[in-house]
C-alpha cells in the first residue's frame, strides 16, 4: 500500500526505492564534485562512481569496466541497437539484418523500426507461441539462412506484459558459433530471477534503477569490451567514450546499492512474490470464472514466468475500463496495452501469442513488489467481481 492509501499492484512499470537506496541517494545529494574533474573533489566523486561500477560488477558477474552508466533503459538499448549496429555494418556492409522477437519492449522495437527507416536495417521479428516464448525452430532457421549478414540478435530476459521468459542461453548458443552479438533487455529480469551476465553469453545486457528500487534517471548496459560500439552522442568522451555526459554521482550510487541489495535479496524476494502471485491468481479465478491466465502457467520452479506478474484477461470487458474502475476503489495496476494519443491500442504482445483484438484489450497486469502485502491481494479480490461487472455493463451499452 503506498502513502495515498492505494494498493499499489504496478511494480513492473517502476518499484519504490528500497531504503538502502535513498541512503545512498540522500548521503551523496550535498557532495560536490564532477567526476571528470582532477582535483580532490573530482576525485572524491569518481572514487564514488567506480566503486558503485564495482559493485553492479561482481552482483551481475562481469568486469567491472563493462559497466557503462546510462540515464535508463530506453537509452541503454537504444544504444545497444543503433551503436552496435552501426559499427558491424561499418565493418561489413552485408550485415544488415537484425532479428528479435514480435514481443520486445518499445524501448526495442521503435529503435529497431528507427533503423528500418533510416538506417537501411532489415529487422525480422520472430515469432513467439501462445505462452510468449521465442520460437527457437524459428529462430534458428533465421540465422542459419545467412548468418554473414546478421548484425545482432536482441532477445529480452523476460517480459514486461505477460512475464514470460526467455531463452536467453539458448539464444547465444545459436548465434556465438556464427560470431553474432546478442542483446538482451534484463530490465525486468534483474532482481527478480537469477541474472548472470558472463555465464548468459550475451555480449550486451540492458538494465534500469527504478525496476529494482533504485531511482529514476540511471541504469547501465553491460557490453562486453570487446565489442565496438558506435556512440549515439558525442561530447566529453565518459565511459569508454560510449556515452558522453557528467556522471550523476548520487544517482549511481543509490543504483548501485539496489542492485546490490536486489540481487542479495532475490531468492527471497521471488519466493515471497510467487506466493502472494499464485494466491491472487487462484482467488481472482475462482470470484471471476471465465478469467484466465495470459503467458505461461504459475510454475513452482520459477524458471517460466517472473514471480510477480500475473496478467490475466477479463472476456467481455475493456482493459481500460477495469483500470479505471479498480483505481476509483484505490487499486492500481495496468493494461496489457499500449496507449498513443489516448487513443487505446491491443497489445502487440497478445498479438503476437496468437490473441485476436478483442482478446487483447482485455487483460490487466497485476504486478507485486518489496512492499507489496497479503492484504493487497485481498483487496483485488473484494474489489474484482463488482468491477467486472460493471466493466461488461459498460461495454455492452
Amino acid at each position: 500500500m503506498t502513502e495515498t492509501g492505494s494498493v499499489y499492484l504496478d511494480h513492473a512499470a517502476t518499484t519504490p526505492m528500497l531504503p538502502v537506496a535513498i541512503e545512498a541517494l540522500t548521503a551523496r545529494l550535498a557532495d560536490v564534485g564532477n567526476p571528470s574533474s582532477l582535483h580532490a573533489s573530482g576525485r572524491h566523486a569518481r572514487r564514488i562512481v567506480e566503486e558503485s561500477r564495482e559493485t553492479i560488477a561482481q552482483a551481475l558477474d562481469c568486469r567491472p569496466g563493462e559497466v557503462v552508466f546510462t540515464s535508463g533503459g530506453t537509452e541503454a538499448d537504444n544504444l545497444a541497437l543503433k551503436g552496435i549496429y552501426w559499427s558491424r555494418r561499418r565493418a561489413d556492409s552485408r550485415r544488415t539484418r537484425i532479428l528479435a522477437t514480435a514481443v520486445e519492449h518499445h524501448a526495442v522495437l521503435d529503435p529497431l523500426h528507427w533503423l528500418a527507416e533510416h538506417e537501411g536495417a532489415e529487422v525480422e521479428l520472430l515469432p513467439v507461441d501462445e505462452r510468449g516464448r521465442l520460437d527457437e525452430a524459428a529462430y534458428r532457421a533465421a540465422v542459419e539462412r545467412d548468418p554473414d549478414s546478421v548484425a545482432l540478435v536482441s532477445v529480452m530476459w523476460a517480459n514486461n506484459e505477460v512475464g514470460t521468459m526467455q531463452p536467453v542461453s539458448e539464444v547465444t548458443a545459436i548465434a556465438g558459433p556464427h560470431g553474432i552479438p546478442v542483446h538482451t533487455d534484463a530490465v525486468q529480469a534483474v532482481g527478480a530471477v537469477p541474472v548472470d551476465f558472463a555465464a548468459s553469453g550475451v555480449e550486451a545486457m540492458t538494465l534500469t534503477g527504478h525496476k529494482l528500487g533504485g531511482p529514476y534517471g540511471v541504469g547501465a548496459l553491460v557490453v562486453r569490451r570487446e565489442v565496438d560500439v558506435t556512440p549515439l552522442g558525442h561530447g566529453g568522451g565518459q565511459e569508454r567514450d560510449i556515452r558522453s555526459g557528467t556522471l550523476d554521482t548520487p544517482g549511481i550510487a543509490a543504483f548501485a546499492a539496489a542492485v546490490e541489495a536486489a540481487v542479495k535479496e532475490q531468492p527471497d524476494h521471488a519466493e515471497r512474490l510467487r506466493t502472494l502471485r499464485d494466491d491472487l491468481v487462484r482467488r481472482v479465478l475462482a470470484v471471476v470464472p471465465d478469467a484466465h491466465l495470459h503467458g505461461p502457467q504459475l510454475d513452482v520452479a520459477g524458471t517460466e514466468r517472473l514471480p510477480g506478474n500475473a496478467h490475466l484477461g477479463f472476456p467481455g470487458c475493456e482493459g481500460d475500463s477495469l483500470l479505471m474502475l479498480l483505481d476509483a476503489r484505490g487499486i492500481e495496476c495496468s493494461t496489457g496495452s499500449a496507449c498513443s494519443a489516448g487513443v487505446p491500442q491491443p497489445s502487440h504482445v497478445l498479438l503476437a501469442m496468437g490473441c485476436d483484438e478483442e482478446q487483447a484489450r482485455h487483460s490487466l497486469r497485476f504486478s507485486f513488489g518489496h512492499t507489496s502485502t497479503p492484504a493487497d491481494v485481498d483487496a483485488v479480490v473484494a474489489a474484482i467481481g463488482p468491477v467486472v461487472e460493471r466493466a461488461r455493463a459498460a461495454k455492452r451499452a
